[in-house]
């Protein structure tokens, strides 16, 4: 199962929207003279150069974000097609990742910096001539893979050792009629960075990234579907689980991994797989009816009704038996060891519902349109009735 889209949609944001609708917290502290004094002084956070391939798509605007809240200091490389003019105020240098088009990545030559955050890189030959190139003059490498690295989605808790999928063919960039190979790719760009960057490679491997920009559709499908009211039909139970990660926090925990220079593997999946902490699918669902202004209704179809009337499928959402048992239950110990944290999903949820809702018009009915939706209200409508009707 996918976790990223391999490919860009055809989408333009505004930046306005995304300040607007982004959650930031501040904290006014305040404290005796005597205190002050008495307290201890954090060591400053170095200011780093940080580069970023991609930069204007979903994830690489949380980046930019999240470093320049920190002090830091951004080039991006990109085609300049995704949201251009996004950043006018950053650096940024045109060319394409595959080296063999156009003047390709030579706009990285003859540069340095602290860090690369490569969240555009879904061909390990592409990945190679990146990091080859950067190797000598960057300190640090750090790759967005996925949890589609892994062969199997049965196992609860799988760890970073879990074993990885393969390619029949390694030197094939084809993803497969049904992007069986996605994973597989990604394990081998994951391999690409770290050759180039031995010991200085970050692995970064996300399960669902939900949140504001996002141009999949497929978390924001449900805050928008509870928007417009009335009952809808939620695959499961409420009990089942539910990984997802908000880009922001996702973001904002990269950066850390590169202050403080955190290498190898770690899973970023969503809030931890354990009983007493995990996020439930009817959380998730909760806080869509509540975001949305508690207007809709939801109607759970339990898996004999969905193996009787075979919908075309539905969004973030796997069974949890059978062979998507463990797609939900990503053990993430190691990235939540190394600080990553987790918004609560009312928040995540509300935000994306109000950037989506302040797209235009056309855009927003993109989702529901019957070329994206994988539900039509239809059957919808068909299976509600069984449920009903049982």
């Amino acid at each position: 199962m996918l976790c990223a889209l391999p490919k860009e949609f055809p989408m333009t944001v505004d930046r306005r929207q995304l300040l607007q609708y982004t959650s930031v917290t501040a904290a006014l502290l305040g404290a005796s003279s005597l205190a002050c004094q008495s307290a201890p002084t954090a060591a400053p956070t170095p200011k780093l150069r940080i580069l970023i391939l991609g930069g204007t798509g979903f994830l690489g605007p949380a980046l930019v974000d999240a470093a320049r809240a920190r002090g830091h200091e951004l080039t991006l490389f990109n085609r300049g097609k995704t949201n251009p003019g996004m950043f006018p105020e950053l650096e940024t240098l045109l060319g394409d990742r595959d080296p063999q088009k156009g003047a390709g990545i030579s706009a990285l030559a003859n540069r340095t910096w602290d860090v690369v955050f490569d969240d555009s890189g879904y061909y390990p030959r592409h990945v190679k001539a990146s990091a080859e190139l950067l190797a000598p003059s960057v300190a640090h490498y750090v790759y967005v893979s996925s949890i589609s690295v892994y062969s199997r989605n049965d196992i609860e808790g799988m760890d970073e050792d879990a074993t990885c999928g393969t390619m029949p063919d390694p030197t094939s960039e084809s993803m497969g009629p049904s992007y069986e190979y996605y994973g597989p790719l990604k394990k081998l760009c994951e391999e690409a960075a770290e050759s180039a960057f031995a010991g200085r490679a970050t692995i970064v491997r996300p399960g669902y990234i939900v949140g504001p920009l996002d141009p999949t559709d497929r978390f924001t499908y449900w805050p928008a579907r509870a928007a417009r009211g009335g009952e809808f039909a939620v695959p499961g139970a409420p009990d089942d689980p539910i990984q997802v990660i908000d880009v922001r926090d996702l973001a904002e925990w990269m950066v850390h991994t590169a202050e403080q220079k955190l290498y190898g593997h770690f899973n970023a999946a969503g809030p931890m797989p354990s009983p007493e902490s995990m996020l439930r699918w009817g959380d998730a669902i909760a806080a869509c009816v509540k975001c949305a202004g508690g207007t809709a209704t939801p109607r759970w179809i339990p898996l004999d009704t969905l193996a009787a009337h075979q919908p075309a499928g539905f969004h973030i959402w796997a069974p949890y038996e059978g062979e998507t048992r463990g797609l939900h239950r990503v053990s993430n110990a190691r990235a939540v060891a190394a600080g990553l944290k987790f918004r609560p999903i009312e928040t995540t949820t509300c935000d994306t519902l109000a950037w989506f809702q302040s797209l235009p018009e056309a855009r927003r009915q993109r989702l529901f349109d019957s070329a994206a939706r994988m539900l039509s209200p239809e059957k919808e409508a068909e299976l509600i009735a069984a449920v009903k009707s049982a």
